[in-house]
């Protein structure tokens, strides 16, 4: 029972941060039907860019409560300043071109961040400090539960509630909703298309750079290619909770986090992701929209 609660607790940990990251890839494929394979990076560049941050501005003097949330109030205010200018460079000179050339793009500019965060801070893994938050540690019946899983899990699930408020019981959200469904029927209603396409390349890469903080401070380790790892798990938590639907993201996200612990503690860590694509398989092939998918008529 120790080992099943203790896979629990670390599972939701990890699934908060595939779920923060799958918002970025759902949010964009909702309204632009477009797959942002850059988003994995960003959320790359936002550990380094945290990590920069802390190092050369606070140091020593960063695990104040005040100093994290500059560090990753700045960290999302570049990361999301990347990602506008990713979506007016690669992605709407080719709005209206075929979709294939979409994604070459995105595979493109994936690379492109990949080699620039290699040039910027060498191919050499970087080590998260310690110290950017308390080392504290509560253990409760064999249990133990660490004062950065429990920052993660709060935080998370307040910037996933957040997310869904604004989405249904907002104007902009409102507005996103209708661009999602029909992109020039929005525009005969007055939206605004391409602002609402810059709001959320805002959100999601906010969304995203808070994740690959978390990251960075949860697994220490930063590799200029390590966007691409995380960037497909959270990619399949996407699919799992059916890509395009933003409570989908939030449960795909934590499923794959609790299946990938329940594997390492009770199998091996070496088949995680072997199992992952097993399972995501399964799912594809019994609901192929997803858990929470919907299927979408096709205008003829």
């Amino acid at each position: 029972m120790d080992t099943f609660l203790q896979q629990l607790i670390n599972g939701l940990t990890i699934g908060s941060l595939y779920a923060l990251v799958a918002l970025g890839y759902t949010m964009v494929y909702g309204v632009m039907k477009l797959i942002n394979f850059a988003h994995g990076d960003l959320v790359a560049f936002s550990a380094y860019v945290g990590l920069t941050i802390f190092s050369q501005f606070f140091g020593a003097s960063a695990n104040s409560l005040i100093n994290v949330v500059i560090i990753f109030l700045f960290t999302a205010i570049i990361v999301a300043f990347v990602g506008v200018l990713l979506e007016r460079l690669a992605y709407r000179p080719l709005r209206t071109a075929p979709r294939l050339s979409a994604v070459v793009s995105a595979l493109g500019a994936s690379l492109v961040i990949q080699n620039a965060i290699m040039l910027i801070w060498g191919p050499n893994m970087k080590i998260f400090p310690a110290d950017l938050l308390p080392n504290t540690i509560w253990e409760v019946g064999g249990v133990i539960l660490t004062f950065t899983q429990v920052l993660i899990l709060i935080l998370s699930a307040v910037l996933m509630l957040g997310l869904y408020f604004f989405i249904n019981k907002t104007k902009i959200g409102t507005a996103i909703r209708a661009t999602a469904i029909d992109q020039d029927a929005a525009k005969l209603m007055g939206i605004n298309v391409n602002r609402i396409i810059t709001i959320i390349f805002v959100v999601g890469s906010a969304l995203g750079a808070v994740g690959g903080l978390f990251i960075g401070i949860y697994y220490r380790g930063l590799t200029f290619d390590m966007g691409w790892l995380y960037g497909l798990n959270a990619f399949i938590a996407a699919i799992i909770g059916g890509i395009g639907n933003i409570p989908g993201a939030m449960l795909g996200g934590l499923l794959l986090g609790l299946f990938n612990a329940m594997i390492s503690g009770y199998i091996s860590t070496e088949w995680a992701e072997t199992f992952t694509f097993m399972l995501l398989i399964i799912i594809l092939i019994v609901r192929p929209t997803g858990i929470l998918g919907e299927k979408i008529a096709e205008k003829v």
